[in-house]
Parts: C-alpha cells; structure tokens; sequence
C-alpha cells in the first residue's frame, strides 16, 4: 500500500472520529427544545458535554490540516465548491461555541433562552450540511480541466445530498439522545430514552434508505458489505436503547458511524472527487497527493502527536465519566 492510500484512510479515519465525537455533542444541542423543561434541565444537558466539546472538535482540524498537506488538489476543490456551506458550518459551530461559554455569564432568563437557541442552530446546520458535503462528494461534482467546481451553489442540494444531510442529522440526534440518557438520571434520562426510541424509527428509515441509494449509484463490494453492517449496527442500537441498555446502545450507534463514513471513503476509493460531466477530470488519490517526502514527513509528525491526543482525549474522558444530575447542578448553583 502507498503513502497516498494510507494518507487516505488516515483522513477517513479523522473524519470518521470527528463524525462520532462531535456528533454526539450536535445531538445534544439538538436536544435542548425537547429535553430541556427548564433551566436546570438545559443546565444538565449542556453539562454532559460541557468538558469535552471543544476537544471531539479537535478532530475536524486534524482532519482538515491532514487534507490539506496530503491532498492539496482535493482540499483546494472541495473548500472551494463548498465554500459557502463551509463558512455556514463554521459560523454555526462559533455561534454554538460562543453560546455555550456565555450562557451562564447573566442570571437573566431571556438572556439565557437566545443562547439555547443558537445552540440548537449551532448543532442542527453543520449536522444537516456535512451529510450534504460527503454526499455530494461521493456522488461527485462538475469540474474542469483543472479540477475547478463549475456548477452552483443550488445544485449542491440535489435529491441524494438532502437525504445525505438528513441522514446524518438524524444520525447524530439520536447518538445525542443516547448519550443522554448515558450521562444523566432520573426523569430526564427517561425521556431521553423515549424520545431516541421515536427518533430512533425515522433514522432507521433515512439513513437506510440512504445506504441503499449510495449502494445502489456508487457501492463497490467493500462499501456495499460496510453499509450492510451500518444497518445491522444501526437496528442493534435501537434495540438496545428499547431494553435500556444505554452503554451498549452508545457503542452500536457510534460503530454505526463509524461504520456509515468508512463506507462512503470505500465508495470513493481510488477516487477522492469523481467528475460528473467528463471522467477525464475526475480527481483521483494518485492525481491529487502530495509528493512522498510531505506524505513520509507527515506520517513521522501523525505517529507522534495522534497518540497523545488520543490519550488526553481518553483521560478527559475517564475523569468526566460519571452521570450528571439535577441535584448536582442545584448543588453547584448554591
């Protein structure tokens, strides 16, 4: 195997990270309207991920970095034709970040109220619009001779891309809900439970239907078997969350995840951005990589620093494990 095809993993294996770590915190933001019947609700909620947020964000700038020394060509095109739902991705996850740092700085209760709101934007527009980017990526974009993007911003949302956003949407509303109901007790962890088991049906249905459709249009025997196991993943999940076994629930829809990206990078593979209007553009892991010297430099700097973030990640972790509570929030309050 080459470098460009191991840099290649190594960035789906970012992503990958990044969609089951941050994904989780976008369905808990999400969950604030429906969980969260008041304050110390919303306090709860927020608290579950309040240690860690800022860091399961760590892995999109890994990834985004690793793009763009690995396969400057393919970080160039797809930052350039997503531009602008780029720059909506990265103004929600400011406002969402701004919200959950300034929320508690004022007692007052409309003060408090528009942060919640913007935290549940903040998670609800890159949740929707990085399933709309992987799926337009996998289906592929028009470009030139150059590898420029030459079609607009609304063809970006074709049928596929909307369910594509849908899908992950509703994916990691319901991994929120899950870890919910895995960090909290008593009434608010029931409700958690109750409202994954609604959702839990709708994300069954898109997000199969979604594997299916990348099956069907762009699965090669690798991403075929990958989206078959998601759903097997998918359904054990939803299972497990109706038994109330909310730590193995977690684990499933996180390997459901984990699982649904690997199967769109194998869908890909060796293409990373297929030309839709002239195969002869199509952008390919060889035609879009760095030369071997930035590809073995880079692999020397991944194979130092990657572990340590792993390690002050599974740490922060381990110390932030228990439930969070409403007696606990009151107790702190005082």
């Amino acid at each position: 195997m080459s470098l460009p095809d191991i840099w290649f993993l190594l960035i789906g294996l970012f992503f990958t990270g990044y969609f089951v770590l941050d994904g989780f915190d976008f369905g808990v933001g999400m969950s604030l309207p429906f969980l969260g019947r008041d304050d110390t609700d919303r306090r709860v909620l927020i608290n579950t991920i309040g240690p860690v947020w800022d860091l399961n964000e760590t892995w999109v700038i890994v990834a985004g970095a690793a793009l763009f020394a690995a396969f400057p060509e393919w970080y160039a095109t797809v930052f350039s034709g997503f531009y602008l739902i780029m720059l909506l991705i990265l103004l929600a996850l400011i406002l969402r970040g701004v919200s959950f740092e300034y929320r508690h700085q004022r007692p007052d209760h409309k003060w408090k109220r528009n942060f919640d709101r913007m935290i549940f934007i903040g998670s609800v527009v890159p949740a929707f619009l990085w399933g709309v980017v992987f799926a337009n990526i996998v289906r592929g974009l028009a470009l030139d001779a150059n590898f420029d993007y030459i079609g607009s911003f609304a063809d970006l949302f074709n049928w596929y891309s909307v369910v594509g956003g849908l899908a992950t949407l509703l994916l990691f509303f319901t991994h929120g809900l899950i870890f919910v109901s895995l960090k909290t007790d008593g009434e608010i962890r029931i409700r958690a439970r109750h409202l994954a088991t609604r959702v839990g049906v709708a994300t069954i249905v898109v997000a199969g239907g979604f594997l299916l459709a990348t099956s069907l249009a762009h699965g090669r025997p690798l991403s075929i078997a990958l989206s078959g196991v998601a759903v097997v993943t998918l359904v054990a999940s939803f299972v497990a969350n109706l038994r109330g076994r909310e730590g193995v629930s977690f684990a499933f829809m996180a390997a459901t995840i984990a699982v649904t990206v690997a199967s769109l990078f194998a869908a890909l593979f060796p293409n990373v951005l297929v030309a839709t209007n002239d195969p002869a553009n199509t952008m390919t892991i060889v035609n879009s990589s760095s030369g071997e010297y930035t590809l073995s430099i880079m692999s020397w700097i991944s194979l130092i620093f990657v572990p340590l973030i792993l390690g002050y990640q599974g740490f922060t972790y381990w110390i932030f494990r228990k439930r969070v509570t409403r007696s606990l929030i009151t107790a702190s309050a005082h």
